[in-house]
């Protein structure tokens, strides 16, 4: 007799970075079956941080990260290759945490808002988000309120030197189109088998 194999979910996630407001957010849809190395991924693409800190997810006592990391015993981490989403998050309103750049410490609410029905090639999409992320480095929560300040005030006697920082210019907008174009563009590894 055959054995039953359910068929590929996909799931609507809701990422937001906590203590900032107005909030900074992404609404995403990834396969159920994504490794967490690759939602680290998809959620830097999405969220439009450069990937050049550390980070780990958190759900309870539990901690998932990269194995290669010297404290890696020390810290308890499970290793993000070898862990499902789907074995983290299984119903809606599930949630857990990823942490990203931990002297900067943004902490980002990852939310399963629905379970969809999904194909078996589905990939990583943002379907939604409301304002840029913080630029890196900007010093946190409160580094990045004082940025913002300055930022968005041409007679501010630091203004170009944060402007200078930023690259030359700062628009406190998301753009979808730019997170999506960079998502399809991502070679996502065919050893997970979503």
């Amino acid at each position: 007799m055959p054995s039953y194999k359910a068929p590929p979910s996909l799931y609507r996630l809701k990422v937001s970075l906590l203590e900032i407001k107005p909030p900074i957010w992404r609404r995403l849809e990834v396969p159920a079956s994504i490794k967490l190395c690759c939602l680290h991924t998809a959620v830097q693409v999405a969220m439009g941080w450069t990937d050049s800190h550390l980070h780990q997810f958190e759900k309870g006592s539990k901690r998932w990260g990269v194995p290669e990391w010297d404290e890696f015993d020390e810290l308890g981490l499970i290793d993000e290759r070898e862990t499902r989403l789907d074995d983290i998050l299984q119903t809606e309103g599930d949630s857990m945490v990823y942490q990203y750049d931990f002297g900067d410490d943004w902490q980002h609410r990852v939310v399963l808002e629905n379970v969809l029905p999904a194909n078996a090639s589905a990939r990583p999409v943002c379907i939604a988000g409301e304002r840029r992320c913080p630029p890196e480095d900007v010093g946190g929560v409160s580094g990045y309120e004082e940025f913002l300040e300055v930022i968005f005030n041409p007679a501010h006697r630091e203004y170009e030197h944060y402007l200078g920082w930023a690259g030359g210019h700062f628009l406190d907008q998301f753009d979808l189109k730019a997170a999506n174009a960079k998502l399809s563009r991502m070679r996502w590894p065919v050893r997970h088998r979503w």
